[in-house]
């Protein structure tokens, strides 16, 4: 309090430094009225000295609980000079720290003994207390342009010698690759479709490609799927075998050896999957960054965003679903790995004339694609664009921040959950190496005759 007073520019450095306009992060009452005051002058752009302080006091008729104008007085030659101010205030920031962390973990204690409720619950208010505690530290320092050159020059020499042009994580989809460059860290991606077209099999694909292809780690937490769900899935596409069969249980002989195939293929996969239920944001966080600790993690895959909830008590679930959003982007900023977030698109959507979703489709939050660095909608082709092509979907780059947007199409062979990359010239026809699935082909019998095999 002394150095803000004999400097007034020491005022802006506290304010950065403990980051808050409250003024509880002082103990005594009296700073507490004092810091207030300060921070009413400097909001205004007036001078800040005993003088002023006291006039403000008064105003607000705070001037008896902040000690009187003598303590102002005893303030002033407390310090003898404010060039301090910085090691003050990291003084000040760390004993309100601890008061907050002492007072979150006497009420939690309290709490425990005394609780009835589902212990989960209580385990998410404490780490989302915790977590706003941890979130009141120090901000970034700010960077002069000189110290980032550097940096920014030894990236763009990686990025003129990778032969591919793909500086962030591939996809493995040729078309979606060109135009995005790979998925960038710190990028929150949105892949957006109605329900059954394919979103959570995209993603399957994404992920399948980062882990098998490209050998990196990724992790996926799925709120709609079980992981039992999702592996099977994963069989299913690695191994090119009908979903059908396999879930009736009856495979034909030549399919079994695939799967064992795709088995071997996926165990040696640094693919990670948390199937828990209703996870909340601050959950995932959490999750993420002690699994980062431990494991490679290259892609987070959120699966999908309307079936998450937010820590705190929320006015409607528009503002909750902002908070999600803003969430999952500070999620990739801080592990600096970008973050596929599905989402599912309003029925509004459905009665477009064109059957093409837009941005203003997303279901139940703008801020999705305020926050969302990169935003990809998944959609079935207008019928008179599907006939002999009945395989075909659109993907189309409704929003990217730094590169292009447009559609493209992909082959999705739904009985098999795979997604096969078109010929750029040739939309309508397969690439060369594009084998389709031909039930027509296949060996197997009708169930419950000779040559089925129960899996």
């Amino acid at each position: 309090m002394g150095a803000m007073l004999l400097n007034p520019s020491a005022v802006g450095t506290a304010i950065e430094i403990l980051r808050e306009n409250t003024a509880d992060i002082f103990y005594v009452e009296a700073h507490q009225h004092i810091y207030q005051a300060m921070i009413g002058l400097f909001s205004r752009d007036a001078a800040i000295d005993a003088t002023t302080l006291l006039g403000q006091l008064t105003t607000d008729g705070n001037l008896d609980q902040a000690g009187g104008a003598s303590y102002l007085g005893e303030l002033t030659g407390a310090v003898p000079t404010s060039a301090n101010i910085e090691y003050y205030a990291q003084i000040v920031l760390k004993a309100a720290l601890l008061r907050k962390i002492i007072g979150v973990c006497t009420r939690i204690a309290g709490e425990a003994y005394t609780s009835e409720g589902e212990v989960e619950n209580l385990l998410d208010r404490a780490e989302a207390e915790i977590f706003s505690i941890a979130e009141q530290r120090q901000l970034n320092p700010i960077y002069k342009v000189s110290e980032l050159i550097e940096h920014s020059i030894n990236r763009i020499e990686a990025q003129m010698k990778s032969s591919d042009g793909i500086t962030g994580i591939a996809t493995g989809f040729k078309r979606l690759d060109e135009m995005l460059s790979g998925f960038q860290p710190s990028d929150m991606i949105v892949l957006a479709a109605r329900p059954s077209v394919g979103k959570t099999a995209l993603a399957l694909n994404i992920a399948a490609h980062v882990t098998n292809r490209l050998h990196k780690g990724a992790l996926l937490f799925s709120l709609e799927m079980s992981k039992e769900q999702l592996v099977q899935r994963l069989l299913c596409m690695e191994g090119q075998v009908d979903s059908g069969r396999l879930r009736t249980g009856f495979l034909a002989r030549a399919e079994f050896p695939k799967l064992q195939r795709a088995a071997s293929t996926l165990d040696r996969a640094n693919l990670f999957i948390d199937d828990t239920p209703n996870i909340g944001v601050l959950e995932i966080r959490s999750k993420s960054r002690r699994h980062a600790a431990q494991y490679p993690v290259d892609l987070i895959i959120i699966d999908y965003l309307q079936l998450m909830s937010s820590s705190g008590r929320v006015e409607n679930r528009q503002t909750e679903i902002a908070e999600i959003s803003r969430s999952i982007k500070g999620i990739a900023r801080e592990l600096s790995v970008p973050v596929l977030a599905l989402s599912q698109l309003s029925r509004e959507a459905d009665k477009d004339e064109s059957s093409t979703p837009k941005l203003s489709h997303l279901r139940e939050s703008g801020a999705i694609e305020q926050d969302a660095d990169v935003v990809l909608m998944l959609s079935v082709l207008p019928k008179h664009e599907s006939e002999g092509r009945e395989n075909v979907v659109r993907l189309n780059v409704a929003k990217q921040r730094n590169g292009p947007t447009g559609p493209l199409e992909l082959l999705f062979e739904k009985n098999i959950q795979r997604f096969r990359n078109l010929d750029g010239h040739a939309a309508d026809a397969p690439p060369e190496s594009y084998e389709p699935f031909d039930p027509a082909m296949d060996t197997a019998e009708p169930p419950g005759e000779e040559g089925d095999v129960p899996f």
